[in-house]
């Protein structure tokens, strides 16, 4: 029998001789209680070995993961306090946090390879953790990122970081457990937040592989052609521009109109990319998925929201509501075109939504949420129908212009890519109903906010320039 496993039996014959009797006792007590008493003071030499220390810490988050799991809060800093207290001496706190540190970077390395990517975590670490542990889990994934080369980590996954503030921002000589630590937290109140933080990591299910991990090699992709830059400069730079001013405006029969130019250079966008990809096939592009949140609250009729602006844009959309975000997959140039479309409507109808007012019934009572609920997902719908109105027209347009006699065949090949892809994605996808709202007068209203403008196929589009 080798060293290490020897200290770990004698520390776990140890741990069995002094734990309370109460722990034997059947169906009754927390978990906390049962497995607390398995960390009074063991008899430590002198000098402590990193193993015997990792022993010490292992049965330390086995009995906080297992209190965490039944909601027992006493539990976890009865875990941490009696962990605190057989490391307090400096030594042993270094190796105790060198073994935690450790554990926490496999989870999140796990997380990679089952699909889990920056901002996933993060949003999810938000919705579930408070601050400090939330905190901690944007801090253990910039540790780990930062352990592979530039080039083996997906340009996604940076641009992702960036937006959620996930970097290496403290001193060489700390840790990412050390980093966030205020002025006299107490050592068992710093392992109280890395046991939630590990256990949100570890209890995390496999999500679809959207991106290569980190470490993997990066997909090898054609470049892509000089007409297909040309198409993405000149389109989606006025889109954005387009889609400010409806933000910007206050007239919403104004920003209908912007939004609608919007949409029409959007779907031509789409089909100039899918006929520069038929006419190129070395330099055509595949089918991906990307993750968008979809925040608290009225998550459904965001939901729908996304679902109808990615139909209008030849993509689909799966949401999962558990953990506030749908996956909506498409080709890329589409995938680009609904989060920007979706992120101004949202404002749009968020601010038309909070010009309405709130409601009360006629005893008083407040009606509000159902009449926002019912005003969001009227406006999601009407939308949905106007955005397709749009794309509908613009592709008929452009299936009369030379070069172009083939366009729907070679858009109904994409969609059936499309398809394909979702499919492979989510083999076991269901579809659901979604309640469209009770309130009349939020319906009302919300179908008026996204009905003031005309959207005729032929009308001019206003110029973003």
């Amino acid at each position: 029998m080798g060293r290490n496993n020897k200290q770990r039996r004698r520390l776990k014959e140890h741990a069995r001789k002094h734990r309370h009797p109460s722990s034997h006792a059947e169906g009754g007590g927390r978990v906390g209680d049962a497995a607390g008493s398995a960390f009074r003071r063991p008899d430590l030499g002198h000098e402590t070995s990193a193993a015997e220390v990792g022993v010490l810490v292992h049965e330390a988050e086995l009995a906080a993961l297992r209190a965490l799991d039944l909601g027992d809060r006493p539990g976890v800093e009865g875990a941490a306090a009696r962990l605190a207290a057989v490391t307090a001496d400096p030594a042993r706190r270094r190796l105790a946090e060198q073994a935690l540190l450790s554990d926490l970077q496999r989870s999140v390395t796990h997380l990679w390879r089952t699909g889990w990517q920056p901002a996933d975590v993060a949003r999810v670490a938000d919705r579930r953790l408070g601050a400090p542990p939330a905190r901690l889990v944007r801090d253990l994934m910039a540790d780990e990122l930062r352990c592979y080369p530039q080039d083996a980590v997906d340009p996604a996954w940076r641009a992702q970081c960036e937006a959620s503030e996930i970097r290496v921002w403290w001193p060489s000589q700390q840790n990412a457990l050390q980093a966030r630590i205020p002025h006299g937290v107490a050592w068992s109140e710093q392992l109280s937040t890395a046991f939630e933080a590990l256990h949100l990591l570890r209890t995390l299910p496999p999500l679809e592989m959207l991106t290569p991990p980190p470490g993997s090699a990066p997909s090898r992709r054609a470049p892509a052609t000089d007409a297909s830059r040309v198409v993405d400069e000149r389109i989606l730079v006025r889109v954005r521009a387009l889609l400010a001013k409806a933000e910007s405006t206050p007239y919403a029969a104004e920003a209908e109109t912007f939004t609608a130019g919007a949409q029409a250079l959007m779907a031509r966008h789409s089909i100039d990319a899918a006929m520069v990809a038929a006419t190129a096939p070395a330099a055509g592009e595949e089918p991906a998925g990307r993750r968008l949140g979809v925040d608290p609250p009225y998550e459904a009729a965001k939901a729908t929201l996304f679902q109808v602006v990615a139909e209008a844009n030849r993509c689909r959309v799966a949401w999962s509501r558990h953990f506030g975000f749908v996956t909506v997959v498409g080709f890329p140039g589409d995938l680009h075109a609904v989060e920007t479309l979706v992120t101004s409507l949202l404002v749009q109808a968020t601010r038309a939504m909070h010009e309405a007012g709130t409601r009360t019934t006629t005893t008083g009572r407040s009606r509000t949420r159902s009449f926002r609920q019912s005003f969001l997902m009227s406006f999601a719908t009407r939308v949905g129908e106007r955005l397709a109105e749009t794309t509908r027209g613009e592709t008929a347009r452009a299936a009369g212009e030379d070069g172009y006699e083939n366009l729907l065949p070679v858009l109904a090949d994409r969609d059936t890519r499309v398809d394909t892809a979702l499919a492979a994605m989510f083999p076991q996808l269901t579809h659901r109903s979604v309640r469209l709202g009770h309130d009349g007068e939020g319906w009302a209203r919300g179908r008026a906010a996204a009905d003031l403008a005309a959207l005729a196929p032929g009308a001019a589009l206003p110029d973003a320039r």
